[in-house]
């Protein structure tokens, strides 16, 4: 005998003791609210213990997370409480018997639905909490990809919900997974391109082969990250234009990222003319040295006299400048320029342009 049989039993003795003559439907229905109530007082003291204990043990950890998660489970779980009375509330009553084969998947049911509704909101918190954690390291997450996960999650654990449910209804779930199969492929080559694009937005996220704020080139343009979403990727070029590129073009071609870049390798080369004496030639390293070591930005690696050109003596020079700035980068050369100009003009070493010398013989 289950304890709501009991239970009735012994009301309808009790109220026949009482010499209150009551049919057994009187006993039921006084039972059910019996057990009813006994769920109330139940949930009561399930607030109270997650009220006076578990809230205040949250708020002593160092973490938010956890109140976060206690404060969006505590619905669920009240509902859950009150649904399992009901459920257990109308067990008593004997004229629901022939209904017992739906009521009991239905209530199955519900507390599917209570306990998918808990935990799309612990997701939630969860993908909000790791979003705040990425941007205190300065790692800016996209709107459109936290928006995109918490969807394709949330769907995942709804299709389970409903796979579960037919199962309560004792429906046959091979067909309905052939379907969903069938229903899936069909999807995949309609959307092929779109799908492609989403995914590789999840590979950059999760790759970061450039984030938002990066300079990149990317074949013949180049440009700074502006934003990524779930099918694009916008970046400025420095003409000013904005360039949208397809995220499957950008994770299926080779991208030079230049915020990666700690310091930057310069090669420049100058000429001299050819009738620049010996002695002058054999100061230019030590002038060029000189004048690069001066720069607080740069680093010499070293300077040649590389070759004879077709109308200069050609000297190759190569340095290092401390930071990925294309602006800083300019100006140092821009000083090296200048400098190099100023002291050249004051030793009379001449910068050689394009010429031609045309050699005539004269007949005799």
């Amino acid at each position: 005998m289950s304890f709501a049989e009991g239970l009735t039993d012994y009301i309808h003795q009790l109220l026949l003791n009482l010499g209150l003559t009551t049919s057994i439907v009187v006993s039921e229905i006084l039972a059910s609210i019996i057990i009813f109530l006994i769920a109330l007082f139940v949930g009561w003291i399930v607030y109270n213990i997650i009220e006076r204990y578990f809230t205040k043990w949250t708020k002593k950890t160092k973490t938010k997370l956890d109140d976060e998660i206690l404060s969006n489970i505590k619905l669920p779980i009240y509902l859950f409480v009150i649904i399992i009375g009901i459920y257990y509330a109308l067990e008593p009553i004997s004229f629901l018997d022939p209904y017992d084969g739906f009521l009991t998947p239905l209530f199955m049911v519900f507390e599917v639905l209570v306990a998918t509704f808990a935990i799309t909101r612990v997701v939630n918190v969860l993908i909000t909490w790791y979003a705040e954690k990425q941007r205190k390291k300065s790692k800016q997450m996209s709107e459109h990809i936290l928006f995109i996960m918490k969807k394709i999650i949330h769907a995942i654990i709804y299709l389970f919900a409903f796979l579960f449910i037919l199962y309560a209804f004792n429906i046959d779930l091979s067909g309905a997974l052939v379907g969903l199969g069938i229903g899936g492929i069909a999807i995949a080559f309609a959307l092929q391109n779109v799908l492609s694009d989403v995914f590789s937005a999840f590979t950059i996220y999760f790759d970061k082969p450039f984030e938002i704020g990066d300079y990149v080139v990317l074949g013949d343009d180049s440009g700074t990250i502006k934003k990524i979403g779930i099918k694009s990727t916008r970046i400025q070029t420095l003409q000013g234009e904005e360039l949208i590129v397809s995220n499957h073009e950008l994770v299926s071609t080779r991208i030079r990222n230049f915020k990666k870049m700690r310091k930057r390798r310069v090669v420049f080369t100058f000429g001299v003319i050819y009738n620049t004496p010996l002695r002058k030639l054999k100061m230019i390293p030590d002038i060029i040295t000189k004048i690069i070591t001066d720069i607080e930005l740069a680093d010499i690696e070293r300077i040649h006299f590389k070759e004879y050109g077709d109308f200069s003596l050609k000297f190759e020079t190569i340095y290092y400048i401390r930071s990925k700035d294309y602006a800083k980068f300019m100006d140092v050369q821009q000083e090296i320029n200048f400098k190099v100009k100023e002291i050249f003009e004051k030793e009379n070493i001449e910068m050689a342009f394009p010429t031609q010398t045309i050699y005539l013989e004269k007949d005799n």
